[in-house]
């Protein structure tokens, strides 16, 4: 996709953070914006803040687990919007800060069934609109930094193996989807202000179990390893990311640069084992 003008985007989780982000960039290249979100309020607060701008936008209430209200989304969209040429499967999830040991099984259920899960039923679902737009057609699927690289002593395990699970998902979507020329694209941000861990206490079905959320912080702080300073990207600015990265038809859209050593060093020891796994061949 290289024009933005009078076409029409869904994004899931729109109605804060990284979504919102996304969604207010969208609008101010002209697109025509569905704020998909599993709290209406949040979708309508952003619907109303993209028509002040004078932009068009519609609000819809869904939640991602769910492939029938997902199914009704896509027809309501249809209907609204007249099609779908944008499709950000951004809604995720943080359901526990705690070593692994304390992750329960519900913590693994909400976690997987949301970030992964939630994203591949919400391409299912918008796909027909998608392939009826085609070559006018993308897909941003959004992970994490934390789907490129395990940071150590960030207690956010399931989190990370989710979003693992998502950078692999869309490069598989973007090389079948190809051929029908439709882009995909992986959002791999570092931290970006947002109420992710709030969203993610309030919105967990009862069926989860409970969330405890502790200060994000590294474990076992020492002289040697301190607690990180973190300084979070405002989410206006991821926007302006990804509209760049669709583009460009860019694979894994980076929003923070400075973290290239980190991936470098996790690429490094991989080379490192091969070349040990090569060794033992002799």
């Amino acid at each position: 996709m290289n024009e933005f003008e009078g076409k029409v985007a869904v994004v899931t989780g729109g109605g804060s953070g990284i979504g919102r982000g996304i969604a207010l960039g969208l609008a101010a290249e002209g697109m025509a914006l569905a704020i998909a979100d599993v709290n209406t309020a949040s979708a309508e607060a952003v619907v109303a803040e993209i028509a002040e701008q004078g932009g068009r936008a519609i609000g819809v209430s869904v939640d991602v687990t769910a492939p029938e209200a997902l199914a009704a989304a896509a027809k309501e969209v249809e209907a609204q919007l007249g099609g779908v040429n944008l499709l950000c499967a951004n809604a995720g999830v943080l359901a526990r800060i705690a070593p692994l040991s304390e992750h329960s099984i519900e913590d693994w259920e909400y976690t997987l069934s949301v970030n992964v899960l939630g994203v591949v039923k919400t391409v299912n679902a918008f796909l027909p609109l998608l392939r009826a737009r085609a070559p006018d057609a993308h897909v941003v699927n959004t992970a994490s930094l934390g789907g490129l690289i395990a940071t150590e002593g960030f207690p956010i395990g399931a989190y990370i193996a989710s979003k693992y699970a998502c950078v692999g998902y869309s490069e598989m979507l973007r090389a079948e989807l190809a051929p029908e020329g439709i882009g995909v694209s992986v959002l791999c941000p570092g931290v970006v202000a947002s109420s992710l861990v709030d969203t993610s206490t309030s919105n967990r079905p009862d069926g989860f179990g409970s969330q405890l959320a502790p200060r994000l912080g590294i474990v076992n702080p020492s002289a040697d390893r301190p607690a990180p300073t973190i300084s979070a990207m405002p989410a206006e600015e991821v926007g302006p990311i990804v509209v760049r990265a669709v583009r460009e038809n860019r694979l894994h859209v980076i929003t923070h640069p400075d973290s290239r050593g980190v991936v470098e060093r996790r690429f490094a020891q991989i080379n490192a084992d091969y070349d040990f796994a090569a060794s033992s061949e002799g």
